[in-house]
């Protein structure tokens, strides 16, 4: 159950977030929140992570993104299915990836793009910007590497 139930919180916070940004911002439009740090901004992403793809010029990226995103949802009900029994905290960190796949993915369907508006900078350079749905999509990622190293060691020391 709690693998649904992290989908489905992050999938509404990440969008009532983006509809807060959409509705507060200007498309470009940056406010400063934490000078030399942080800023919001409203900005789009139409290719993958750190905008990957976003300057090929076909009709089929659109799609072929929807397709990704779409096995990454079966790909991640299947491991969830087959991992939930060796450790709790497996159903966490995928539903974190999942929901965050799919709040993006629900972008891509609506806008035909991702809306990013998260800004972190040091002076001139900045680190691509990014959503609740990414963070959500990292933070499970490092958690289940967490958990694989963890579970391995476990295993290690069982076998001897």
């Amino acid at each position: 159950m709690v693998f649904f139930v992290v989908i489905l919180c992050t999938i509404v916070f990440d969008q009532l977030v983006k509809a807060w940004i959409v509705g507060s911002l200007r498309l470009y439009e940056s406010v400063e929140i934490v000078p030399n740090f942080f800023n919001l901004v409203h900005v789009t992403n139409n290719g993958a992570a750190f905008s990957l793809l976003a300057n090929v010029d076909s009709p089929w990226r659109h799609y072929f993104f929807l397709g990704i995103g779409g096995l990454a949802m079966v790909g991640l009900t299947i491991a969830y299915l087959k991992l939930r029994k060796v450790n709790r905290y497996y159903s966490l960190a995928l539903a974190l990836i999942a929901g965050g796949a799919a709040g993006n993915l629900i972008d891509r369907l609506r806008f035909g793009a991702v809306i990013d508006f998260l800004d972190l900078y040091v002076g001139r350079y900045h680190w691509p910007a990014f959503n609740v749905a990414d963070s959500a999509i990292c933070i499970g990622a490092v958690l289940f590497l967490i958990l694989n190293i963890f579970e391995v060691r476990h295993q290690e020391v069982r076998e001897q």
